[in-house]
């Protein structure tokens, strides 16, 4: 079977994967090249919601984060890329009794709902190395990847498989729609209402070498350790934006409150400042599956701040359903949640 995927961001470049894995011929199309949108971006936190007020949502995530570390070794595997993943765990900070609490709480939620395929617990705080208070949640589900290597894996493993990613092309076969938040628009309901928006967010490379230690997650911000001595911060979320990828005094606002959050980043000089734009669903949870009215046309799209955990997980069921009509695509994540 032939399929024609639009788009090199991690959404079109895992369902393409998902699909070549299995036989299919493949070819990604995108103009910008691998990567190019939010999907080119420096942060790459694999981490899960809170383990309270349970959904499909959440289950959905916590699937998806159990078997990134298989999937993504099997991309590393086949390709010879190397898409930085690594499942260190996290840390936060407990500020006061109320949000140990809190933490403790959650605790016994995360080992209801985790099953025992992962912890929450609260902690002492390393050494060197923790969000500046003497205790911190840490959680052993959370993982990290690089982005954009994460991007230029798949791309190298999808031509492993005789795939090809090109920068134009004729659709051939099924169509999977993957554009980002671009493409939501030309997704529109009844009422002419897009199936959702663009939110932009900045985020910065700082020279520390932490590699190996847990990433942190302080005053809302996501600070990752990467593989190649550097940290990542971020990020901002902004409705309203004028360039898409520019940078301003957003971005210094991230890296002084990171600075101020993490004591270890109070030196640290910055290396790479970096924007980009996130496709947003107007459900709030990723778009998957047919296309309304579009035979043989399907979408995967709105991602957002999980598209990269949830990656995984929505390029199989997408390509059960592209490839063998077998659909078992959550209710929540379904493409007219959003119209």
């Amino acid at each position: 079977m032939e399929v024609t995927v639009r788009g090199a961001g991690v959404a079109g470049l895992s369902a393409a994967f998902a699909c070549a894995r299995r036989g299919a011929k493949v070819r990604v199309v995108d103009p910008r090249g691998v990567g190019a949108g939010a999907s080119g971006g420096v942060v790459g936190a694999l981490a899960p919601h809170v383990p309270e007020n349970w959904n499909p949502k959440k289950a959905f995530q916590l699937e998806s984060l159990l078997m990134s570390a298989d999937w993504w070794a099997a991309v590393a595997e086949i390709g010879g890329g190397d898409p930085g993943y690594a499942r260190d765990g996290r840390l936060q900070p407990v500020p006061d009794e109320a949000a140990r609490e809190r933490a403790e709480e959650r605790a016994r939620g995360a080992e209801a709902l985790w099953q025992g395929r992962a912890t929450w617990r609260v902690e002492t705080s390393p050494e060197g190395w923790g969000p500046g208070t003497a205790l911190a949640i840490r959680d052993s589900l959370s993982g990290r990847l690089h982005p954009e290597r994460a991007c230029h894996a798949l791309a190298d493993a999808i031509r492993a498989l005789g795939g090809e990613v090109v920068p134009e092309g004729e659709d051939r076969g099924a169509v999977i729609h993957a554009t980002g938040w671009r493409g939501l628009e030309a997704l529109r309901n009844e009422a002419g209402r897009p199936a959702g928006a663009g939110i932009k967010g900045q985020a910065a490379v700082l020279g520390l070498d932490r590699r190996g230690l847990p990433q942190l997650f302080a005053d809302g911000l996501h600070v990752v350790p990467h593989a190649d001595g550097t940290v990542a911060v971020g990020s901002t979320s902004e409705r309203a934006f004028d360039g898409e990828a520019t940078t301003d005094a957003a971005l210094d606002d991230v890296v002084t409150r990171a600075r101020a959050a993490v004591p270890a980043l109070r030196d640290a000089p910055v290396l790479r400042r970096w924007a980009g734009v996130r496709p947003r669903a107007r459900s709030r949870a990723p778009m998957l599956g047919a296309w309304p009215g579009r035979a043989g046309h399907f979408v995967h799209n709105g991602g957002f701040k999980i598209g990269f955990g949830v990656a995984p997980l929505c390029a199989e069921l997408l390509a059960d359903l592209v490839l063998e009509g077998r659909d078992a695509i959550p209710e929540g994540f379904r493409v007219k949640a959003s119209l």
